[in-house]
């Protein structure tokens, strides 16, 4: 008998110590590719930081500049209307030639001036136009270095390399270092990526023309698809008959839901430009059809809210004497408000983030303002990072990761703000 006891005992410990080892690795799985999923965000983020980072720096050169007059009014006659017809490059070559008196020759001359961007004769003249007393007078002032000076300050172009394989040439860089020793030419803060729109010179481009074209798109998206999908919620759950017709449709959202978002950009193009004749590429339209998208997201977390609000708060609502829309607009609403704002932060991070419908509307255009209303042509930021990766430049390579980093910023600043929210409405029963 205690030998059949001690068996039994043996065995049954026999298998404990199997379900704890089974426990254990399971729990060793677990840890692993929980592990193995941060260490891969890590390096993506790393990845994305380590290339965006440079894009916030930007290098400038100083130059000393003599507005001549002789250059604005050739003919000897003052008249302020000439200014926007001057020859501005010749103001800035002077100056570059000044420093480097020992540059002759049309071709020397060329690549001189190709070390700063092109953007210095717009800014030279906006100077000269906005303050006429300025000329004559010699000024101090900074531009743009070009994108190629840039990449050689960053290290990205570097004189190991062979001079016919890269950008600059041996002369350029002496130039280069020769305005860097004199502490002309150095990298600062890069406020124009975010103050400037796009630009096909890469020193030039910024990131504010998509993020204000992103408001404007979401915030449509927002106006329509919230009120509208609260509104579908609070119906189909509180007051619609259970019947073929609202199965039928409860079926169809959670269809709609899993709908590839590229559809929706063909109804989109199909609908609200061909047949209703609404601008292109505009954010009214790129609204809409983030809207179609993100309803049925907001509708299925809206009812899942719904459905969570105990039914005790709506018995006590009506033994109160309350109307049921009374019930639902005084008691349920509320309770159900911070599920319904959850659901509107997925809704809305995955219209941020969409790309391929907005591109079937045309907003893949090269937009170089920056959009004032609805109805102008706009691009936002995830479109904005597909055109920059696509662009040969090296220069474009960290803006497309600055890009990168500002979408997630706006992501987080716009889920934050739905949490602020969704935690203020929050009550607890």
């Amino acid at each position: 008998m205690s030998k059949t006891v001690a068996e039994t005992r043996a065995q049954v410990e026999k298998s404990l110590r199997r379900r704890r080892l089974a426990e254990l690795r399971f729990q060793a799985y677990g840890i692993a590719a929980v592990s193995i999923g941060v260490l891969f965000v890590i390096l993506l983020f790393g990845s994305i930081i380590a290339k965006g980072a440079p894009a916030f720096r930007q290098a400038y050169v100083t130059l000393d500049v003599f507005i001549d007059p002789a250059v604005l009014y050739p003919d000897g006659i003052v008249d302020t209307e000439l200014l926007a017809t001057a020859d501005y490059v010749a103001l800035v070559r002077g100056s570059l030639k000044q420093r480097f008196a020992e540059v002759e020759g049309r071709a020397a001359t060329r690549q001189l001036v190709e070390l700063v961007s092109g953007s210095a004769v717009q800014n030279l003249q906006a100077l000269v136009q906005a303050d006429p007393k300025r000329i004559g007078t010699n000024q101090t002032l900074t531009f743009l270095a070009d994108d190629k000076v840039d990449q050689y300050l960053k290290g990205n172009i570097t004189r190991s390399t062979p001079e016919a394989d890269r950008s600059l040439s041996d002369q350029q860089l002496d130039w280069v270092d020769a305005l860097q020793a004199a502490k002309a030419l150095e990298l600062r803060f890069n406020k124009g990526f975010f103050t400037h729109g796009d630009s096909r010179e890469p020193e030039q481009a910024g990131v504010w023309g998509a993020v204000v074209g992103s408001l404007y798109t979401l915030g449509v998206t927002l106006l329509l698809s919230f009120p509208v999908a609260v509104a579908t919620a609070i119906y189909l759950e509180e007051f619609a008959r259970r019947n073929r017709w609202t199965d039928l449709i409860e079926v169809n959202i959670n269809n709609l839901a899993a709908v590839p978002s590229i559809v929706y950009g063909l109804l989109g193009l199909a609908m609200f430009l061909n047949v209703f004749g609404m601008p292109r590429s505009a954010p009214l339209v790129g609204g809409l059809v983030l809207a179609l998208l993100t309803l049925p997201t907001i509708i299925i977390a809206s009812r899942a809210a719904l459905k969570g609000v105990p039914p005790s708060i709506r018995e006590a609502a009506i033994g109160m004497g309350a109307s049921p829309i009374q019930t639902v607009l005084h008691h349920v609403l509320p309770l159900a408000m911070p599920g319904m704002l959850t659901g509107t932060i997925i809704g809305m991070a995955r219209a941020l983030g969409e790309t391929a419908p907005l591109l079937m509307i045309g907003m893949v255009a090269f937009i170089v303002d920056v959009p004032s209303t609805l109805s102008s042509p706009a691009t936002v930021l995830p479109v904005q990072v597909f055109l920059w990766a696509d662009s040969p430049e090296r220069a474009f390579v960290e803006r497309t990761s600055g890009a990168i980093l500002v979408l997630l910023a706006f992501l987080v600043l716009m889920n934050a703000t739905a949490v602020i929210l969704r935690n203020r409405f929050e009550r607890r029963w």
